[in-house]
């Protein structure tokens, strides 16, 4: 699996949990503070941010119940 893959199933995703609308680059883009070309390359597989590759795959070794706790402790890291 590529990295741009990845980001096509999570933005479909992003996608889907809001009912559906379709999610612009643009504002995807702007939601985590990164140009829409940098995200645009990124779906594209025209670059592969390293850091984001390794996320994805640290991710990939938990099972769904750590992944929604990880998840919760990262957004409220945000707040």
């Amino acid at each position: 699996m590529q990295i741009n893959d990845l980001f096509n199933i999570l933005h479909n995703s992003l996608e889907s949990q809001n009912n559906g609308k379709k999610i612009s680059l643009k504002d995807m883009a702007s939601n985590f503070g990164i140009s829409m070309r940098t995200y645009q390359d990124w779906k594209l597989g025209r670059a592969k941010p390293q850091a984001a590759a390794t996320v994805m795959q640290m991710l990939g070794k938990l099972d769904d119940d750590e992944i929604i706790r990880a998840v919760r402790k990262i957004n409220a890291l945000e707040g």
